[in-house]
């Protein structure tokens, strides 16, 4: 593309300018997308990037799009999200993401909310979406497809094809060539790149407001502590509404030019992951727990040598990672036996996971239990816990190589300014911050802006400390620490975090505020759970009818006893119960980041809470279940609720188990 000669050459100032900038750079000799269709990665180079925003752009243009309108995007991680994205932002618009796991009523309040006129939706699911709520959306103009597949009898006049855009911005383009060049030059730095809608884990989600300078300047400093470079792969998959997606994919991918991978489908993204084996690794918490969890399982299936070997491994690794926690050189006798532990077990057991390159592999959204975090550099992964929100554009703090305390989100970022609001004797207080950053406010919403930003500090509602070394250390959300009656304070998302680091169980909610001890509501792990019940000859049908069997409260009460043994002894859990199914964000119980709705839960599971702090051994449930292709069913079951023995009942039992225990590094 020869006009790319005729952009400017000041210094890149804005998420299409950076994009010009590496279409220059690398032309055709470097990858900076990666997509896989029908089994074979299809690749395309900066140029392509380059050439595929501006007609996306143009065309977008030539259908009525204007400077300052929004446009929303909803579907799967795809290059066409990326093109549309910053197409969007070169033509002056604002774009935004919809999870594409969104409901009707979830998908109407933000397209509403945002006044977009246009909607790119990848295939006919999401178009069906958007054309049920067509007559409650009077400001949408066109529907843009990008894959047809099922859509060739619609006839409604707002559908259009992806492609045919771009062919009509291609024309355009030829018309005059200058155009996009001109559209890209006038944007400022100040000018709004996104809205980025938050979690929403006390009511609906808010529109984020993120200038091209917030997010830029971010980026760079991000780049200071944790450099990023051409050479680097990424595979994206984690949603890319969500703002830690969106720093790695688009962001970091325009500012250091590293290939960005797209898996065939969320489903094969495990087995991408293998394939890729990316430098650069980025997770919910969520997701490493599930590796975890997928890990532990397949050791206890494995065969009596291999499970030896983990056995044997594991250890090994775990006081290798605390050499490196404590900041120590370990001594050779240690480091022989690492590197006979690592071509033992790790590198074989790293390169089935995918991660037998990476470099930097790091986790965000919410806080990883330290039992997580320690097991994976147990196995030589260098992963690194990143604090921040989307009001900060990203990140606002991330371990340092050499400097990592898996207590704490790490140690501020350059441009990032945290301190402690009105911090107690122990240190511990609302954490608030400022920098190049902090977003422009809260769309249509000038209230909790002002109750956000209060002196030019954004108050981000999180209650943690600093360690005399300066790392950030989060205790949970501030409305979320629990007082019991006896005055005891605890961290419910502290247990949480511990219970989760089990083969077992994938979600459980801490309640006690205001109550003499502590009680748990578990979610079962049902493939595995199931995969264990198959082993041990244990007949189940449901979900419901596997968490109500005896045997399964047994499994879960072993985990429960780990966790209290590790706990100060007013903070143990005392009852707990397993429910009748998963947490769902579909329910309303969980955000669409997999963040847990406190208030709704104790709302809607407000007989099983009471449950928990009454005399009662069981009690009866009709509940509705809602399934994926919006049928409900009405399910009828006892809720056991398991009261925890004595600790000296167990004292025997643990004694037993405590030399397996030592060597899973789990004691």
């Amino acid at each position: 593309m020869n006009s790319a000669k005729s952009y400017s050459e000041r210094s890149p100032l804005t998420l299409p300018s950076l994009l010009v900038r590496n279409a220059k750079r690398f032309g055709d000799s470097r990858v900076a997308l990666r997509e896989k269709e029908y089994g074979i990665w299809q690749s395309v180079t900066w140029k392509g990037y380059l050439e595929h925003v501006r007609d996306f752009s143009l065309g977008l243009i030539s259908l009525g799009f204007s400077p300052g309108d929004t446009l929303g995007i909803i579907g799967n991680n795809r290059p066409e999200w990326v093109y549309a994205e910053l197409a969007a932002q070169s033509a002056g618009g604002v774009p935004f993401g919809i999870f594409q796991d969104s409901i009707l009523s979830e998908v109407a309040y933000i397209i509403d909310h945002s006044e977009a006129t246009m909607i790119v939706a990848e295939d006919q699911e999401q178009v069906d979406k958007i054309l049920d709520l067509k007559e409650k959306l009077p400001r949408i103009k066109k529907i843009i497809y990008a894959d047809p597949k099922g859509l060739w009898e619609y006839e409604d006049e707002t559908l259009i094809d992806y492609y045919e855009v771009e062919r009509i911005g291609r024309e355009m383009h030829e018309k005059d060539p200058d155009l996009f060049n001109r559209n890209v030059n006038a944007i400022r730095k100040g000018d709004l790149a996104t809205i980025c809608y938050t979690s929403g884990t006390t009511g609906d989600p808010k529109g984020t407001l993120l200038t091209h300078s917030n997010i830029v300047s971010m980026v760079a400093s991000l780049n200071e502590v944790d450099p990023k470079s051409p050479d680097d792969q990424f595979l994206s998959f984690i949603p890319l509404p969500w703002i830690v997606e969106q720093t790695m994919s688009v962001f970091s991918a325009l500012y250091s030019g590293f290939t960005v991978n797209f898996p065939e489908e969320p489903e094969t993204s495990t087995a991408d992951l293998y394939e890729i084996a990316p430098s650069l690794v980025v997770a919910s918490p969520r997701m490493w727990e599930g590796i975890s969890r997928e890990v532990m399982v397949k050791h206890l299936d494995a065969s009596f040598l291999k499970g030896l070997i983990y056995d044997l491994c594991l250890p090994i690794g775990y006081r290798w990672a605390d050499f490196k926690f404590e900041k120590k050189k370990p001594p050779l006798g240690w480091k022989i036996l690492y590197w006979v532990a690592y071509f033992a077990m790790f590198r074989a057991l790293r390169d089935r996971i995918g991660f037998s390159k990476v470099r930097s592999a790091m986790t965000g959204g919410a806080a990883l239990g330290p039992d997580v975090f320690r097991f994976f550099h147990a196995l030589g992964i260098n992963l690194k816990q990143i604090y921040g929100q989307t009001e900060v554009a990203g990140y606002s703090t991330i371990h340092r190589d050499g400097d990592i305390n898996f207590d704490s989100v790490g140690i501020p970022v350059p441009s990032a300014e945290i301190s402690i609001f009105e911090p107690d004797k122990e240190g511990v207080g609302e954490i608030i911050s400022r920098g190049a950053g902090l977003f422009q406010g809260y769309l249509k919403n000038e209230e909790a802006s002002r109750d956000t930003i209060v002196d030019g500090w954004l108050h981000s509602g999180d209650a943690g400390y600093f360690t005399p070394d300066g790392h950030l250390v989060i205790i949970d959300r501030v409305k979320d620490l629990m007082h019991l009656k006896g005055g005891a304070r605890f961290s419910p998302m502290f247990i949480e975090n511990k219970l989760k680091f089990c083969p077992y169980i994938v979600e459980t909610v801490v309640l006690g505020h205001d109550h003499d001890y502590v009680t748990t509501m578990v979610c079962i792990d049902y493939k595995h759970v199931g995969k264990w019940a198959e082993d041990h000859r244990i007949s189940y049908t449901t979900y419901s009818d596997l968490a109500a069997k005896p045997e399964v409260y047994e499994l879960i009460e072993h985990e429960v006893v780990r966790v209290n043994a590790t706990l100060p002894e007013k903070a143990r859990i005392e009852k707990f119960l397993l429910l009748y199914k998963e947490l769902d964000p579909d329910d309303e119980e969980l955000t669409r980041t997999k963040k847990i709705r406190r208030a709704f839960i104790n709302e809607k599971y407000a007989k099983e809470i009471a449950a928990l702090y009454s005399d009662v051994g069981e009690i009866p449930i009709e509940a509705v279940i809602r399934y994926q292709d919006g049928k409900t069913a009405t399910l009828r079951t006892n809720l056991i609720i398991r009261t925890m023995k004595p600790e000296s009942a167990y004292s025997d039992a643990l004694k037993k188990r405590g030399f397996w225990k030592r060597l899973r590094g789990r004691a």
